[in-house]
C-alpha cells in the first residue's frame, strides 16, 4: 500500500474481510445464552459502537500519516509508545494463535469426514503455510485479488448463513443465564475494539478522511454482524455443540472447508502484517531497520504456529476481556487529546513517557474490571472510556497541560 490511493471500496472490501472470521462466529455463540432476541441486541448496538469508536482511531491515521501504534505518541509520548508496542505485538501474536488453532481444529474436522484424514498438526502447519504466503504476496501488489477473494468469501459465508437456518426457526432461544446483557454487549464491543491499535496501519493510506472512515465503518458491520449472528443462531439452536460438529451435520462440509480457509487467511494477514508495522514503527525510533515488516509478519506468524501446537487455546472469552482491559482505557485518552484536546502528532514533541496518561490508564483498567464484575448493562468498555476521558480533561485542564 502506498501513495494514499486506498478508496472507500478497498477499505469496505478489506475490514469486511477482516471481520468474517471464525472467531466472530465463537463470539456469537458465546453470547447466545442470553437468548436470541437478547443476544441480537448485544450483537446490533455492540457492534455499531464498537465500530463508531475503531472509526474515530482510524481517521487520526488518514490525518496524521501514522499507523495505530504510532498515534500512541500523541498522548504517551515517543518512549511511551513501547509499551503499547509490545503490549499489541502480543496481543496480535494471540489472535494468531486462536485463529490457526480454530481453523486447524475445524479443518481437520472437515478432513476426517470427507477424506479419512485425521492430523490436526498437517493442517495446522499447512493454514499457517498459506498465511505466509498471503502476507508474502501482501495486500499492496495483490490489492485486487485481495478484493474477489473477500467478495467470494462474503458470497459463501452469507450462502452458508441461509443454509444453516433454512431449516430452524431462529425463535427466541433457550436463555440459560451463562451470561448477561452486559457482558454480551461487551464481548461484542471489544471484537471492533481489537482492531483499533491496527486500524491505520491501513487508514493512514486512504484518499480522504471520508472514504476511509465510512468504507471501513460499513465494512466492518457488514461481516461481523452476518458471523456473529450465525453464532448466536447455532448456540440458541444447538447450545454449546462445537460449531463444526454442527455445520457438517448439516453436509456443508464442501462449502465450510472454503469459508473457513478464505476467512483465516485473510484475517491472519492482517494481524501478522500489523505486526510488522508495529515492530517497523519501534525501530524508527531510534533510526533502526534491521527487519522488514514482511519479514517480521513471516516470523510472527511462525511464532503463532509453534504456540498453537505447544499450548491449548480455550479461554477465548477471557482474552477478549484482556484486550478491553487494556485498549478501553489507553485510548480514551488518546482520543480525548486528539479531538477535544486538539493534539496531534506535530504538536506532542516529548520523548518521555506520560505518567499522568498511564496512571489514568491503570486506574481504567480497575474501572473496567469492576464493571464487569457487576455485570453492568452498558458493559465496561463504554462507561470506563467515558469516566477516563471525563478526568484525563478535568485534570489537563487544572494542571494546564
Amino acid at each position: 500500500m502506498n501513495n494514499n490511493k486506498l478508496r472507500f471500496w478497498d477499505f469496505s472490501l478489506l475490514w469486511c474481510g477482516a471481520s468474517i472470521s471464525i472467531t466472530e462466529i465463537l463470539t456469537g455463540q458465546i453470547i447466545s445464552s442470553s437468548g436470541f432476541q437478547k443476544g441480537l441486541t448485544a450483537i446490533i448496538l455492540g457492534t455499531i459502537t464498537g465500530a463508531i469508536i475503531f472509526v474515530l482511531a482510524g481517521i487520526i491515521g488518514t490525518r496524521e500519516r501514522i499507523s495505530g501504534i504510532a498515534s500512541t505518541k500523541i498522548s504517551f509520548g515517543t518512549y511511551g509508545t513501547y509499551i503499547f508496542s509490545v503490549i499489541n505485538i502480543l496481543q496480535l501474536a494471540g489472535w494468531l494463535t486462536i485463529m490457526i488453532k480454530y481453523t486447524a481444529k475445524y479443518i481437520n474436522q472437515i478432513s476426517t469426514m470427507l477424506w479419512s484424514i485425521d492430523n490436526i498438526v498437517l493442517w495446522t502447519i499447512i493454514t499457517s503455510i498459506l498465511i505466509i504466503i498471503w502476507v508474502i504476496c501482501g495486500i499492496t501488489n495483490y490489492k485486487n485479488v485481495n478484493n474477489v477473494t473477500v467478495i467470494l468469501l462474503f458470497i459463501l459465508t452469507f450462502f452458508l448463513a441461509y443454509i444453516m437456518f433454512k431449516w430452524n426457526k431462529i425463535l427466541p432461544g433457550a436463555e440459560r443465564g451463562e451470561i448477561s446483557f452486559g457482558r454480551a454487549f461487551e464481548l461484542v464491543i471489544v471484537m471492533p475494539l481489537s482492531w483499533m491499535s491496527k486500524v491505520s496501519d491501513y487508514t493512514k493510506f486512504s484518499i480522504n478522511v471520508k472514504q476511509g472512515a465510512i468504507g471501513s465503518f460499513i465494512g466492518y458491520i457488514s461481516g461481523s454482524l452476518l458471523m456473529m449472528i450465525v453464532g448466536l443462531g447455532i448456540g440458541c439452536i444447538f447450545g454449546n455443540l462445537d460449531i463444526m460438529g454442527v455445520l457438517l451435520s448439516r453436509n456443508m462440509a464442501f462449502l465450510t472447508f472454503g469459508a473457513i480457509m478464505l476467512s483465516t487467511i485473510t484475517t491472519a494477514f492482517m494481524y501478522a502484517h500489523s505486526a510488522g508495522v508495529t515492530i517497523m514503527n519501534m525501530m524508527k525510533i531510534h533510526n533502526k531497520k534491521i527487519l522488514n515488516e514482511k519479514t517480521i509478519a513471516v516470523t510472527i506468524t511462525i511464532i503463532g504456529t509453534v504456540i498453537s501446537l505447544i499450548f491449548n487455546v480455550n479461554n477465548y472469552e477471557n482474552f477478549l476481556y484482556s484486550i478491553g482491559i487494556v485498549f478501553s482505557p489507553s485510548f480514551a485518552i488518546l482520543l480525548t487529546d486528539y479531538y477535544m484536546m486538539k493534539q496531534n502528532i506535530e504538536t506532542q514533541k516529548n520523548t518521555d513517557p506520560n505518567i499522568l496518561a498511564f496512571i489514568l490508564c491503570i486506574f481504567g483498567m480497575f474501572m473496567y474490571y469492576l464493571f464487569i464484575k457487576i455485570n453492568f448493562v452498558f458493559g465496561a468498555t463504554v462507561p470506563s472510556m467515558i469516566i477516563i476521558s471525563i478526568i484525563y480533561l478535568i485534570v489537563k485542564k487544572k494542571l494546564k497541560i
